[in-house]
């Protein structure tokens, strides 16, 4: 993804100038693996569980507000969920074709997974099970080899290899090297239930409690029902026409199973949190298709039974429907859809209430462009928790005032931001003694939320 990020910005952005902004040309490719995530998981659920089901489950990803905050940064999570989308249809179709070029394609793509996030290390958890009941049987029932539990391993690593010129050399000691950064990563706060989170063990309820608050609950009951759902609950119409009275057991395991392995790791006492819902970002797709399966068993049961000769446009009707709530949270959230609280907790203020986490290396700071502009030239600003380079393409990109400085202390600032995380409470403290107030000049909220103060220096 990182090269992918640099050509983009080469080519679209230095060279050809179709895409003014730096920062948009670095975030254009993940948007587009994004896209494919979304007509990826639409197409799964609509090949196993029918058209209805593929409508469902494509809206389900697209408004689910996690992914599509994640879909729109120059990282990682949204491209490693597109690339487990395309390792489960080269694994289903490597186990339907039982082709040489099938299980090249699988192990090709599951090497593409590799390349892009390590999240790849936990597919094996999804692939061996699932190929172990699915691929040692002919369609005729005598037991085959299943060559699509080899592929990915043999192949993959070449794959991994052959893209990344840093392991060219050395490469054994640099594969440990890049395995111990990940295994002893840094550790970043974040706040869960008021209480500040750094270090493993993480609280054991944080993942239960971060999806209920930020995945919408119209998605989460119906992934629910469409894990349970008896297949002779799936309706047999002429707009579904791969879908018999039986859904495809395959498909709904492996989405099983993805969304286990992706949740498991965070019931683990040395798994860090630090990263919130974006670390088990990759479960969305198949999440996402069950979800399908649930509406399309409601929605085509409903249609079937609806005496009118526009049952295909009903069901059109019932996808937007069932679609509409994610929709609107993922509106109302922009543009905080790192904490897209959803209504059943109340929204931002409940999140807020219960005390869970809002910011991340001040991603808010051009949300205050406006009181910042208010400086005289060359104004100074504390910027908190910005990150140097966000800062720097702020001002690049005119989101900010170029002229205003930079610093790294109240004391050497004219105003101050503060992004509110719990861990920084005390920088509210060292700015009122700094400035010689304790009353900021601004506050940027959503829904009467705080998500950054911004103080001035008395005269």
């Amino acid at each position: 993804m990182k090269s992918l990020f640099a050509i983009s910005w080469l080519t679209l952005h230095e060279h050809l100038a179709w895409i003014s902004a730096a920062s948009l040309a670095f975030r254009f490719p993940a948007m587009v693996l994004s896209a494919l995530a979304v007509f990826g998981t639409g197409l799964l659920a609509a090949e196993a569980f029918g058209a209805t089901a593929g409508l469902a489950a494509a809206g389900f990803l697209a408004a689910c507000p996690g992914f599509f905050h994640h879909a729109h940064l120059a990282c990682f999570d949204a491209p490693i969920a597109a690339l487990w989308v395309l390792v489960a249809w080269a694994h289903l179709r490597a186990l339907r074709l039982r082709t040489v070029g099938s299980y090249l394609v699988l192990g090709i793509a599951y090497g593409l997974a590799l390349e892009t996030k390590h999240n790849a290390w936990i597919l094996p958890a999804v692939l061996v099970p699932h190929g172990l009941l699915f691929g040692c049987r002919a369609a005729n029932g005598k037991p085959v080899f299943p060559w699509a539990l080899i592929a990915p391993y043999v192949v993959g690593p070449f794959v991994f290899v052959a893209l990344w010129p840093w392991l060219w050399h050395d490469t054994w000691a640099r594969m440990q090297a890049y395995a111990a950064f990940h295994l002893h990563h840094d550790y970043y706060n974040i706040e869960f239930l008021g209480r500040n989170v750094f270090a493993p063990p993480a609280p054991l309820a944080y993942l239960p409690v971060i999806v209920a608050a930020t995945v919408p609950t119209t998605m989460i009951l119906a992934a629910f029902f469409g894990t349970l759902a008896p297949r002779d609950w799936v309706v047999r119409d002429t707009f579904s026409p791969r879908v018999r009275t039986t859904a495809d057991a395959s498909l709904l395991v492996f989405c099983v199973l993805a969304v286990g392995a992706s949740f498991g790791p965070f019931f683990l006492p040395n798994t860090p949190v630090f990263g919130g819902y974006k670390h088990w970002l990759q479960a969305y797709p198949f999440a996402a298709i069950l979800a399908g399966r649930g509406a399309s068993v409601a929605i085509d049961g409903l249609a079937v039974r609806v005496r009118t000769p526009f049952r295909n446009g009903a069901r059109v009707v019932g996808v937007v429907l069932a679609v509409l709530g994610p929709a609107m949270v993922t509106v109302h959230a922009h543009p905080f859809g790192i904490a897209p609280y959803v209504p059943a907790i109340g929204g931002m203020r409940g999140g807020a209430r219960l005390g869970l986490n809002r910011q991340f290396w001040g991603y808010t700071t051009q949300n205050v462009a406006s009181v910042l502009a208010e400086l005289p030239p060359h104004g100074r600003v504390f910027v908190h928790d910005t990150a140097w380079d966000a800062w720097v393409a702020l001002q690049a990109e005119g989101r900010v005032r170029a002229d205003l400085q930079a610093t790294f202390t109240p004391q050497d600032a004219d105003m101050a931001l503060v992004q509110h995380e719990l861990h920084m409470n005390e920088v509210d403290h060292s700015i009122w003694v700094a400035f010689d107030t304790a009353s900021p000049v601004a506050v940027l909220t959503h829904d009467g939320v705080p998500y950054v103060s911004v103080y001035r220096r008395r005269r």
